[in-house]
């Protein structure tokens, strides 16, 4: 396949002879490669400023993101072919983690699948196109998934929002196979049911899989709230390691409906609770009412989605975890995590020490969560690591 050069000025290769694979639009030479020449998602040969190639991969002319490195070997372009490599190199990742077939099978760059995300759900697997480069191979995506991990049906969730940032439309489809609204889930020997259809994402979140783990030494005969608790991913597992009792909050009542499905296929409906409200106000609630919790889970959506929100972002993770010390027994432990990129791991430790230090409470760090291995990172692209989860012990002082 002959194809068409995208050119970076020059020194703008630093990036990606270092293991980085984005190409911002204002790194391209646009005089000898003008962006506006170029289709949504055309394979492209990037090249650096003195014409050498990079590599080959695809360009959107309309993302800040404007290409996306696939291949190092020029020769190996984006197809039936790669995509089908790759994706049993993943698969092979993933059945050596994981006994039962429930993880991230694809995480986009981390597995050299720039643009792709494809979650499993034992023989259903559920993906989402991100960008206009990966919705060009769709249908090779397809062949390739089947010919590979063979699944009996698979599902793609293309609404996110990054798709608007790419001028990709948005829709929900059953590729091939039966179609369903709802999939089992299995997690740290715990059950769920997930709307994948219609819930968040793909209707799970494999990447907290290892803190929720590390999150069962704390609770046993303990009373626990959860905060932003979704469909009972912390809370029924708390339950389940033997929480006394756990008080679930979510500002959805089809998602707080689904979780007491799951308080009941685990046999532990009895001793969850769920309230439906702003995580907020209902912290403000409990503290006027002057209940105290043993443990306190917060796992927030993305409070900071670009760089210019990281001061309001940052400001609503203070207030939140002040407001959940507040509800804190005398020696209780609180469990805080960030999805936000652009929320560090250093500013969100020292913002939890700072807000200990104005509730004149005493803060140590007992363990420091991330990503599991489904969600690999790459070094050279600090993009690929996002996820944050400090289990705090907070004592007065």
């Amino acid at each position: 396949m002959n194809l068409a050069p995208l050119r970076l000025k020059r020194n703008e290769d630093r990036r990606l002879r270092a293991g980085h694979v984005w190409v911002f639009s204002n790194e391209v030479d646009v005089r000898a490669t003008p962006l506006e020449a170029f289709e949504p998602g055309q394979p492209v040969v990037i090249e650096d400023g003195a014409g050498k190639a990079l590599g080959n991969g695809y360009v959107n002319p309309h993302s800040l993101i404007c290409a996306r490195l696939v291949s190092r070997d020029v020769a190996h372009t984006l197809g039936k072919s790669l995509l089908a490599h790759r994706l049993n190199v993943a698969l092979g990742l993933r059945k050596r983690l994981f006994d039962r077939p429930y993880y991230r099978l694809v995480y986009g760059e981390g597995d050299a699948l720039p643009g792709l995300i494809v979650d499993r759900y034992g023989d259903t697997l559920v993906a989402q196109i991100n960008t206009a480069g990966m919705e060009r191979v769709k249908e090779e995506i397809i062949i390739a998934i089947k010919e590979t991990v063979r699944p009996e049906r698979l599902i793609f969730r293309n609404d996110s929002s990054a798709r608007e940032l790419e001028h990709l439309s948005s829709y929900v489809e059953t590729a091939f196979g039966d179609s369903v609204e709802q999939l089992a889930v299995e997690e740290n020997r715990v059950r769920f049911t997930a709307p994948v259809m219609s819930g968040q994402k793909t209707g799970w979140f494999y990447d907290h899989r290892l803190n929720r783990a590390r999150m069962q030494h704390y609770v046993r005969e303990r009373r626990v709230l959860d905060l932003f608790s979704y469909i009972g991913g912390w809370g029924i597992q708390a339950a389940a390691a033997g929480a006394a009792e756990v008080l679930c909050v979510d500002g959805s009542e089809a998602a707080l409906a689904r979780l007491a499905e799951n308080a009941a296929l685990n046999e532990v409906a009895a001793r969850v609770q769920t309230r439906h409200g702003d995580a907020f106000s209902v912290l403000k609630d409990l503290r006027e009412a002057r209940e105290r919790f043993d443990v306190v889970i917060l796992d927030p959506p993305a409070f900071i989605k670009r760089k210019k929100d990281l001061p309001a972002g940052q400001a609503a993770y203070q207030r939140l975890n002040q407001a959940a010390m507040q509800v804190l027994a005398r020696d209780g432990v609180l469990i805080s995590a960030s999805c936000s990129y652009h929320l560090g791991r250093d500013t969100l430790r020292q913002l939890l020490l700072q807000t200990s230090r104005h509730l004149d409470r005493s803060l140590t760090v007992l363990e420091q969560g991330h990503q599991g291995p489904d969600h690999p990172l790459l070094p050279a692209v600090p993009e690929t690591e996002y996820l944050k989860c400090f289990t705090c012990r907070v004592l007065p002082n």
